[in-house]
């Protein structure tokens, strides 16, 4: 058989662009702001993770520009060899400090950060425990590893303790995600953290829709429990809240040493430009400088979830800024978002394997920089939309 044949055959998002439903690869022509302009015209973005709105803050902008006048535009090489300058060093000694643990580690992007230190850490006499809503980039990370990879319920303290008394001569890694990207809500860490203890496991945790967002001074999901020294490992990423592009992990000296030494995907992977690398630490400083925006980012969350959830829309699980309208059936989904998109709504359609089947959604996120009147805007858009659908 033809290796392309497979991409003949592949007709799903061919149907979905012919009947006039395709929400995907939509150019943008502005910046990522709580209005952006696409097809020529300004929509309202509530589909973006800029939770702090920090991607056109004039510091962080300023940060990024001396970098380049100063590195110029890339390293033009992998950190292992000729790409770690200074600056590397710099900021990850400041996300060190950031997150409470002795040493940080950048990589090139969040998802090769997963693939990197899972793949690194669980070796064959290991096993990685996650959540069955885990990321893809976690669930990736563990077909890398050469050790087991067991899956507990969403959430489902007693499932995992199932697996974990299941495993008692094995090296145990518990890798969940702080905020699940999807539903917007927040793992059950102190359970977590309790069962960890009790059965000799180690916990990784995924801050990335967390950091900058949880907690009282933004550290991410450990801060928000009080439970910053009982973590081992957080990974972070730097394209949501951090207002640029990248990962990162935060740990004890002796991991970050050995992951540095044996990640492929931080090893046999080109540099983090310093302009991305200067942006990721003037983020950091502003997000300690700016208590305000988090304040005023759950303020929006919460008039949305409430906004919805009385107009009769089922909002999932959601408990932070990712606030889903869950449809069920992915025809209705992807409806619901054109209908949005000509009410100059920009939200994302996701649709399984993104959701579990038959649970497909309108995932929608805020930004503190969304005033009240983009929310007002964004509620009667969905009532018009909901009702004309028949969705409430």
């Amino acid at each position: 058989m033809d290796v392309f044949e497979k991409c003949h055959r592949y007709t799903d998002a061919k149907q979905v662009m012919a009947a006039g439903l395709y929400p995907y690869f939509q150019p943008i022509r502005s910046a990522q702001d709580p209005e952006v302009v696409v097809d020529g015209r300004r929509m309202i973005m509530v589909g973006s993770n800029n939770y702090l709105g920090l991607t056109s803050h004039p510091r962080i902008k300023e940060a990024s520009i001396r970098a380049v006048e100063r590195y110029g535009t890339g390293c033009a090489g992998s950190r292992f060899l000729n790409g770690t300058m200074d600056l590397h060093h710099e900021v990850e000694a400041q996300l060190a400090k950031f997150k409470k643990k002795e040493a940080a580690l950048l990589f090139a992007a969040g998802y090769q950060t997963n693939l990197g230190v899972i793949s690194a850490l669980v070796s064959k006499d290991d096993v990685s425990i996650i959540d069955r809503w885990n990321h893809a980039s976690i669930i990736d990370g563990c077909r890398l590893a050469f050790g087991q990879t067991l899956k507990y319920r969403h959430n489902d303290m007693e499932d995992l303790e199932r697996i974990l008394a299941s495993q008692p001569d094995k090296g145990k890694l518990i890798v969940v995600d702080g905020v699940f990207s999807m539903e917007g809500d927040i793992v059950k860490l102190p359970e977590i953290v309790r069962l960890a203890r009790k059965y000799g496991a180690r916990v990784m945790v995924d801050d990335a829709h967390a950091t900058g967002v949880l907690g009282k001074e933004g550290r991410g999901t450990a801060e928000h429990f009080g439970l910053e020294d009982e973590v081992d490992i957080v990974m972070g990423t730097c394209s949501k809240a951090l207002a640029s592009v990248g990962g990162f992990i935060a740990s004890s000296h002796e991991v970050i040493h050995y992951v540095k030494h044996q990640a492929r995907s931080m090893m046999f992977s080109a540099s983090l430009p310093p302009a991305c690398v200067a942006t990721i630490g003037a983020a950091v400083e502003v997000i300690e400088q700016e208590p305000e925006r988090r304040t005023q980012l759950w303020k929006n969350a919460q008039r949305m979830q409430e906004g919805l959830k009385e107009m009769g829309f089922d909002i999932g699980l959601s408990e932070t800024p990712i606030v889903p309208v869950v449809i069920g059936d992915d025809q209705r989904a992807f409806l619901l978002g054109r209908a949005l998109y000509e009410q100059a709504i920009f939200a994302n359609v996701s649709v399984s394997p993104a959701v579990p089947e038959g649970r497909a959604l309108i995932r929608t996120s805020y930004m503190a920089t969304h005033t009240d009147a983009h929310i007002d805007r964004v509620l009667e858009g969905f009532r018009t939309v909901g009702r004309e659908l028949g969705v409430i």
